[in-house]
């Protein structure tokens, strides 16, 4: 099978942008969707938890049942007692369903990406291109996962036949975030069904309808309905699915704090268990941007601009520190300051929008708080547009003149703040960098080669981007993933991931036995 991205939408195009628009009137004209509990393909619709439009607090957009702790006994369950019929099916039919699914994805284009843009807030560009990643990991997977079932190369001496091979683990529990709805849910729970394992999926508690979405189309393509379960409900329902002792592998995106209390837990072997469960966590970062003073700052500036407040700065990979070389540190903060004021702050409905509403109240709050307590002990804070009253919008802000030992240098705040700080040299920042615990993104800016060379592979981050955007990872062309506290492992959308799925099994043979039996 062989792979190429999905091509993105061209929104230059009238024709296009009016499709989208149709799209967005006929999922407005539906709303709120219901989103039931989804176990063995029976559902309990019993709406008591909301999910909102960001811009629009008083929109529901999805109206979805909480899952009770019995509920989530039962799909795992039920995922159990489904998992070894769909694991005795060939890797080549698997495919072809995750492909099937790619197809449906295809179809609903845009109305998956208007879902995106009303409940999570997404600009038209950014859920078009969730959807889009979406189908790539279906799409990568279902080949990479023909590939793995073929096995290893072993060496091989004369009288003896080793074989490795690989079989799937057991039931999954996906737990996504609400940041990429389609790309980062959908990627952990095709890689799962990829490889022949049951899923249950708890998505965020912000987007339920966009789950529902992807589970629906993955059913209508021939997943069986006891392999794939929805449990829609807030962290109680991902701490209790996290803790059960019949799921295998528990596979997590979202903050870093979450994730190590996940890896506690995980750690703890339940009555009944016998077996080691395997965690996949992707977890947060404070990506800095190194800036050399030789950088092109036509170049530097709006790549950090995009990267810090590109979304919202809602981004896992977006970028919250610049570390400059003191020798432009002045021009650089001034440039990209005055950037900042041409940056539009509006719905996420309005095309070409930069800086769209954050996903909710708190998160609102809570930027608030951080550039207050920077403001009180010294910190420059300048601001860009506050956007409309309605919604949860931050201003994008520039952060200058921050004390070294300040929170907001070390801590993840998830939103469109950027600090800048000058430093003599890169390796200064390299050493900077280097303090922090995270390691999940990073940029080099510089015209010299040698020092890009020298940098490169220093940085301790999963993902370094060199005169470029720090987000916007794309299947197989940019594997994703991070290190330290943000992550480790195989990265997604690459070879070997599908590893954090499976366990090897090694077969060794006497081929000189004597005698036949027939």
């Amino acid at each position: 099978m062989s792979f190429a991205n999905e091509p993105l939408l061209e929104l230059r195009r009238a024709w296009v942008r009016d499709g989208l628009e149709d799209a967005l009137r006929a999922l407005d004209a539906e709303l709120p969707l219901h989103v039931p509990v989804l176990i063995d393909g029976a559902t309990r619709d019993a709406p008591d938890l909301a999910s909102t439009d960001p811009g629009a607090p008083e929109r529901v957009v999805a109206a979805a049942t909480r899952a009770t702790p019995t509920e989530v006994d039962d799909a795992v369950r039920a995922a159990s007692a489904a998992q070894a019929a769909w694991a005795a099916r060939r890797a080549a039919a698997r495919a072809a369903v995750l492909v099937r699914a790619a197809g449906l994805l295809r179809e609903r284009r845009a109305r998956l990406a208007a879902l995106a843009v009303r409940e999570c807030a997404k600009p038209w560009a950014e859920a078009d291109a969730d959807v889009c990643e979406a189908i790539d990991f279906l799409t990568y997977y279902a080949a990479d996962a023909v590939r793995l079932e073929r096995g290893e190369e072993l060496v091989q001496l004369p009288g003896e036949r080793n074989e490795l091979r690989y079989r799937p683990r057991g039931v999954v529990a996906v737990v996504a975030p609400w940041n990429f709805p389609f790309a980062i849910a959908l990627g952990m729970t095709a890689a799962a069904l990829a490889t022949g394992n049951a899923v249950v999926l708890k998505p965020a508690e912000q987007s339920p309808g966009c789950a529902f979405e992807l589970v629906r189309a993955l059913h209508e393509a021939g997943v069986p309905a006891g392999a794939l379960a929805l449990l829609p409900g807030e962290g109680d329902v991902g701490a209790a699915l996290v803790a059960h002792a019949g799921v295998h592998v528990i596979a997590f995106t979202g903050s870093s704090a979450v994730g190590q209390q996940i890896l506690r837990v995980a750690a703890d072997v339940r009555p009944g268990q016998r077996h080691l469960k395997h965690v996949v966590a992707e977890m947060g970062g404070k990506n800095c941007v190194l800036v050399d003073a030789d950088a092109d700052l036509d170049d530097a500036v709006p790549a950090v601009a995009y990267s810090a407040f590109g979304f919202a700065g809602q981004k896992c990979s977006a970028c919250s520190r610049v570390l400059v070389h003191e020798a432009i540190a002045a021009p650089f903060a001034e440039r990209l300051r005055g950037l900042l004021d041409t940056l539009v702050v509006d719905q996420a409905t309005r095309f070409g929008v930069d800086v769209p509403p954050l996903i909710e109240r708190s998160a609102q709050e809570r930027i608030a708080d951080a550039l207050a307590q920077a403001a009180a002990v010294g910190a420059t804070v300048a601001r860009g547009a506050a956007g409309p009253d309605e919604g949860w919008f931050a201003a994008p802000a520039i952060v200058t003149d921050v004390a070294a030992d300040a929170p907001l240098l070390s801590t993840e705040l998830f939103g469109p703040v950027v600090t800048v700080e000058p430093v003599p040299d890169l390796q200064a920042a390299l050493a900077r960098v280097e303090a922090l615990p995270f390691g999940l993104t990073g940029g080099i800016f510089s015209r010299n080669p040698a020092r890009v060379r020298e940098l490169t592979w220093k940085l301790p981050v999963g993902n370094v981007y060199v005169n470029r955007h720090i987000t916007g990872a794309t299947v197989a062309r940019q594997p994703f993933g991070g290190t330290r506290l943000s992550g480790g492992g195989p990265k997604a959308g690459g070879p070997g991931y599908l590893h954090h799925f499976v366990e090897s099994v090694v077969v060794s043979e006497n081929t000189t036995r004597h005698g036949l039996v027939v």
